[in-house]
């Protein structure tokens, strides 16, 4: 599982086998079951995760209870709630297993070390913070300009896969609209 890790980062920039000895030490690995939390809403945010195997949803809860899909994570996407983990503040997001999933967990203390100790390694982490900032820019966008429909066609040709593996009802909740609408647009 590591070698996935090692994969993911050699994607942005090559590690030799010492340099990813020192980067693999500061992970843990952590299994969870589906419906289990790594992240609730009003707990301290000990990791960011890199998901190994396995899917994850990104949730706000309003105070009417409704549920709000920010994002999705599966096979070798990181997720957290990033503003907590980084302040170390409570988290205002929950990070549920949609399926039985396997992560790497990073803690805040080990981040900085990686990045202290491997220069390269803070390369890697301005990339893929750069390309999150992106897609949350493009998905902000998208819900302000497009229509359900073409947010559910964008999502379907972008992530094919991920439709297979999220319920309807989750589907219907990040793309923000209701089971009824969606299933008129996925015809």
């Amino acid at each position: 599982m590591h070698q996935n890790l090692r994969n993911h980062i050699e994607k942005i920039v090559p590690l030799t086998d010492q340099e990813f000895e020192f980067v693999s030490r500061h992970f843990i690995v952590k299994t969870f079951k589906k419906h289990q939390f790594l992240v609730q809403a009003g707990e301290s945010v000990r990791y960011n995760y890199y998901v190994i195997s396995g899917l994850l949803k990104l949730v706000y809860t309003d105070a009417s209870a409704k549920e709000h899909i920010l994002a999705f994570a599966m096979e070798d996407w990181w997720d957290s709630d990033f503003q907590a983990y980084y302040t170390q503040t409570e988290a205002s997001l929950s990070l549920e297993c949609i399926e039985d999933t396997e992560v790497l967990c990073l803690s805040l203390e080990n981040y900085h070390a990686l990045r202290a100790g491997l220069p390269k390694i803070e390369h890697f982490f301005l990339e893929k913070v750069t390309l999150g900032f992106l897609a949350a820019q493009r998905r902000i966008l998208s819900l302000m300009t497009t229509s359900a429909k073409e947010r559910y066609e964008q999502l379907a040709k972008q992530y094919p896969s991920l439709l297979q593996r999220i319920p309807k009802t989750m589907l219907a909740a990040y793309l923000g609209v209701s089971r009824e609408t969606l299933s008129r647009l996925a015809r």
